[in-house]
């Protein structure tokens, strides 16, 4: 009789582990800055976005931050990623060094880039957020939303974004929208298209003041 129920409770131990919640709790966030002629000054802003990001990140989360300034975005572009450690005391010390990375390069930005790869840097987003294997994954553009290509580039294809939420920072309006603000429009709806016929959920925050609104939920 014992030994039947020894082994009634190992069954159901097996049980009880095999039908274990496997799903990723982890965050992921990967942010791409606009460093183009158009957009470079107001690149200082994102400072503060990367700091307040940094203090709502858990040990186990990822996170990088890319420039986006090539004619073509490959891995160079990629400012800074990291996993943070499970240790509390190790993943401050990343977060600090995490800051300073972004920091040197914000201080480096003296003119603005020719092209802006943007579908390029959404691309390279979403294999960085599938490989870290975060549970929710979130992708930020600091750009105007202006996709400035070499001649010959192709990126009139759909970005398979499934999962993704895609939010839109601070989409200042260029001088020819301020001519016709239907170019505006139109550029950002164009972006939303796109984001949502891939798999993704698209946002767009202008009110950097609320940035709670940016990761809340």
């Amino acid at each position: 009789m014992r030994k039947w129920r020894s082994l009634i409770l190992i069954s159901f131990l097996a049980l009880v582990c095999g039908c274990a919640d496997k799903t990723s709790h982890s965050r992921g966030i990967y942010m791409l800055l606009d460093s183009s002629g158009t957009y470079s000054k107001d690149l200082q802003e994102a400072r503060t976005i990367v700091n307040y990001i940094l203090g709502t990140l858990d040990p186990g989360d990822s996170f990088a931050v890319a420039k986006i300034d090539s004619a073509s975005f490959t891995e160079k572009d990629i400012i800074v990623k990291m996993t943070f450690d499970r240790r509390p005391s190790l993943a401050n010390k990343q977060k600090r060094l995490f800051k300073q990375r972004v920091d040197e390069f914000l201080a480096s930005v003296t003119k603005g880039s020719a092209y802006t790869d943007i579908t390029g840097g959404i691309l390279q987003a979403v294999e960085y957020l599938n490989e870290a294997g975060a549970g929710k994954k979130r992708i930020l553009i600091f750009s105007d939303l202006k996709e400035d290509l070499k001649r010959g580039n192709k990126r009139d294809f759909g970005i398979r974004v499934t999962g993704c939420e895609v939010v839109a920072l601070n989409v200042t309006k260029l001088r020819s929208d301020n001519i016709d603000p239907r170019e505006y429009y139109s550029r950002v709806e164009k972006w939303k298209e796109r984001i949502e016929a891939g798999g993704g959920t698209w946002r767009v925050v202008n009110d950097l003041n609320r940035l709670d609104s940016i990761l809340g939920s």
